[in-house]
């Protein structure tokens, strides 16, 4: 299936709100317990550096990411990044689009590198891509982060130079 990433636009607000709440409801990925609404939606997409959404050849919106800056000041040329595919098209090698995508945007927005703060240790899919991409793991957090069902799994940080 053909797959293509481009920036997001207004119209396609509804489906990326929709993929990012699935991986907020699944609670074992992002560190939001909040989903996302309409106005919400808007207004967090919209304050982000860039935002890509992957779309298949119907013209759907497939998966999405979030691009900005991780800290301020004299940390501000470090990108952070997070990544959210739906369900029903996970292992479809979306993910490496968005986070190709992801990596050109931010060298064009002048960052000089990508930090992930708590990629789940379980997360097993997503860190064997980053560290195909080139992503550094940084060491281990003990129990940082704490999954839906109340059990905490421990985070890797990963970096990438740009």
């Amino acid at each position: 299936m053909e797959i293509t990433v481009r920036g997001y636009t207004p119209a396609d607000e509804a489906a990326m709100i929709a993929i990012w709440n699935q991986v907020v409801e699944d609670g074992v990925a992002f560190p939001q317990e909040e989903t996302l609404t309409a106005g919400t939606g808007k207004d967090f997409f919209a304050a982000q550096t860039h935002c890509g959404v992957a779309v298949d050849a119907a013209g759907d919106v497939v998966g999405m990411y979030i691009l900005h800056p991780n800290n301020v000041g004299r940390c501000g040329h470090i990108a952070n990044a997070s990544y959210a595919v739906d369900r029903h098209r996970r292992c479809e090698h979306i993910g490496e689009k968005l986070v190709l995508d992801s990596l050109a945007e931010a060298k064009a927005h002048g960052f000089g590198l990508v930090q992930f703060n708590a990629v789940v240790a379980s997360n097993l899919h997503a860190r064997h891509l980053y560290e195909r991409l080139g992503f550094v793991q940084l060491g281990t957090v003990p129990k940082g982060f704490r999954c839906k069902d109340g059990h905490f799994e421990d985070i890797c940080p990963y970096y990438h130079m740009l």
